[in-house]
């Protein structure tokens, strides 16, 4: 069936993107609010508003209950949770199969089993999809140390419930095993509830590079292609380019394999991305995780692919099967994302939140600026930084590099900091034109350089 009404359960640009591909398929659009955001710009824009909380996310975005209730007050049939937040909750998911909501995303089961890492690496394993060599768990620092001794140094920690960077340490050798171990099990607790971890072997000069699929319910998936996301910040990624750059036809051609064969045994439903780690020295690859939802930097995809991620998220819950123009799609040129956060970098990336006296995105030809800020608004501080994401798309890398480096110049914003800054002297970097870099490069490079100023 086709979807009516849908309950848009997040905020900032993801809210507003949703709510735009809504309205295109001629979908009304719900927006939930918290009270620091009931002059927001998806409050504005959506057919009907309705505020679920106070500012804290635990007491509204993060509220199942709240955001159940506001569905069936609404007469909402779907609810699209974004990226964040709920996006990848099993509970929410069941939640609205339970009362008759239809969630725009994967299977509860897709979403249990791919939330938990150990799980996830079992599947790719048994589909003999690589993965990176490392030990089933380490519930306690014995197990770390006998995983270790096995693997050998440096190693990575990692939270097997855990996502968006949190719980992951870098281990350089047995000493320093025991205090990380223990941060990472406490980081991990805290983020997802759950101490247990993991170990993987270290891959020093490597490129972290997604695919993205599309799956329907008649068990059709396709992949969209892939995107490098090597840069990053604290395992945040700050820029994200497609295609990826570098990679020889034969692994451009694996990954997808893989992920499309990882998705398939899922069964997997809706937009998703799977994750690869890419050894630079000897070519192979490892599968990572898969995030069973929309990622933020799916317009690169978007923009190479010439196709409507969100729209065909919404079209997909709706009962729709992937059209044949869809899966004879052909990439077109590149495209690069720089994400905008209200941050100061001189300052080690603090938070800048408060009043936006001056907005002036850039525009030009392959530009695109995704954002929920207007001159005016005022950036909380309960909530992610992200400001805008800026897509520069060429006909080429170079193209899309130039373009993107003139939009930056161009970006505008006063009353608050913002890492544009920061993202002008990256991409100035001569390295960075010639795609020589890889996972650890930004922080060494340049994170280094502003922690020295600092």
């Amino acid at each position: 069936m086709a979807l009516r009404r849908v309950l848009v359960a997040n905020r900032g640009e993801i809210a507003v993107r949703v709510i735009r591909a809504c309205h295109a398929l001629g979908i009304e659009a719900v927006a939930v609010v918290s009270t620091a955001d009931r002059d927001s710009l998806p409050a504005r824009l959506a057919d009907r508003a309705v505020c679920i909380g106070p500012p804290a996310p635990a007491a509204s975005y993060l509220n199942v209950r709240a955001l159940i209730a506001a569905a069936q007050g609404t007469g909402a049939d779907a609810l699209h949770p974004g990226y964040g937040f709920l996006a990848e909750s099993p509970e929410l998911a069941e939640a609205c199969a339970t009362y008759g909501i239809i969630f725009v995303g994967p299977s509860p089961r897709c979403l249990r089993e791919m939330g938990n890492k150990l799980a996830a690496r079992a599947l790719a394993e048994r589909l003999a999809i690589p993965i990176v060599p490392g030990s089933v768990r380490a519930a306690t620092l014995e197990e770390a140390r006998e995983a270790a001794a096995a693997l050998g140094f440096p190693l990575l920690l990692k939270a097997a419930a855990g996502g968006g960077g949190r719980g992951i340490k870098i281990v350089p050798d047995a000493a320093a095993l025991p205090a990380l171990f223990e941060l990472a099990a406490a980081e991990a607790r805290a983020a997802f509830g759950d101490g247990t971890l993991y170990l993987e072997r270290y891959v020093a000069n490597a490129r972290h590079v997604e695919v993205q699929v599309l799956g329907d319910r008649f068990g059709r998936v396709i992949a969209l292609g892939e995107r490098d996301c090597s840069l990053q910040r604290r395992y945040q990624k700050l820029v994200e380019e497609a295609p990826a750059p570098g990679l020889a036809p034969a692994a451009r051609a694996g990954l997808a394999e893989a992920a499309v064969r990882l998705a398939s045994a899922l069964a997997y439903e809706s937009a998703g991305t799977v994750e690869f780690l890419v050894d630079l020295d000897s070519g192979a690859f490892y599968f990572l995780e898969m995030n069973t939802r929309i990622q933020v930097e799916h317009p690169v995809t978007e923009m190479v692919w010439g196709v409507d991620l969100v729209q065909w998220q919404l079209r997909v819950a709706g009962g729709e099967s992937l059209a044949p123009d869809l899966t004879a799609a052909h990439p077109s040129g590149h495209a690069i994302e720089c994400r905008i956060n209200a941050e100061s970098p001189a300052h080690g990336f603090r938070p800048s939140p408060g009043n936006i006296t001056r907005w002036e995105p850039p525009r030009g030809p392959g530009i695109r600026v995704d954002t929920h800020c207007y001159a005016g608004y005022t950036v909380p501080p309960y909530y992610d930084s992200l400001l805008a994401k800026l897509i520069a798309h060429g006909a080429d890398r170079p193209q899309a590099v130039a373009r993107l480096r003139a939009a930056l110049d161009q970006f505008v914003v006063e009353g608050i900091d913002t890492t544009i800054p920061f993202l002008r002297a990256l991409l100035a970097d001569p390295a960075y034109a010639a795609g020589q870099f890889n996972t650890r490069w930004l922080e060494e490079r340049h994170l280094a350089r502003t922690a020295a100023v600092t």
